[in-house]
């Protein structure tokens, strides 16, 4: 039996406003009732619990807003992107809203490793006078706390702009470092410090 032809689409969307507060399988399934809507020709996945074949960037923290977030669907038919994006676009809400689409080859990376940079932006009610952070911080988990070297995953330094921080990390195979990790030692160090948002653009490898 011949190989049916599929064609492997990216699509590039926003998480922000109240979005931000969404979990990450809480958007999987937001962004696919998006593509339903919109009546793109999505594959289908084989097995007892049939899916559509769609995967997903380096989900974010409940609470972390992402300016340029991506999946990778594959279709079962050549969809023109132009057509794609006013289709999505017309069946996704403003906070999770679809900004691009084009199609990439088969052998080409994934969505979760194709983008191992982000960028993260962080509002603050006032100025941090502080920008000092510890070697090693902790990742409480339930089989148990993991100590994560800083400068293992920050990409440059911290750069302060009046209220706003930003800073750059880089997600890896054998995981990577949250950036609300980064923000309570800021507060820690401090005082009167009170986050207001987090915000991330992903960045490609090239």
């Amino acid at each position: 039996m011949p190989e049916i032809q599929t064609f492997r689409m990216r699509i590039l969307f926003c998480k922000l406003g109240r979005a931000a507060f969404l979990s990450h399988l809480e958007v999987a399934r937001a962004l696919e009732r998006a593509v339903r809507r919109a009546k793109l020709p999505y594959d289908i996945s084989h097995g007892f619990s049939p899916h559509m074949r769609i995967s997903f960037g380096v989900a974010l923290p409940v609470g972390v807003g992402g300016r340029r977030e991506c999946a990778d669907i594959i279709l079962t038919r050549y969809v023109k992107p132009a057509e794609a994006l006013e289709a999505l676009q017309d069946a996704s809400v403003p906070d999770l809203y679809v900004s691009a689409c084009e199609y990439i080859g088969k052998k080409d990376p994934a969505a979760s490793v194709a983008y191992p940079f982000s960028t993260y932006e962080v509002l603050f009610n006032q100025a941090p006078v502080s920008l000092n952070l510890p070697q090693e911080v902790v990742m409480h988990r339930k089989k148990g706390d993991r100590h994560l070297v800083v400068a293992d995953f920050l990409r440059g330094s911290l750069e302060c702009h009046g209220v706003s921080v930003t800073f750059t990390l880089e997600s890896k195979p054998s995981g990577s470092l949250r950036p609300d990790l980064i923000v309570k030692e800021l507060l820690a160090t401090n005082e009167g410090l009170h986050c207001l948002s987090i915000t991330r653009t992903m960045q490609c490898a090239g």
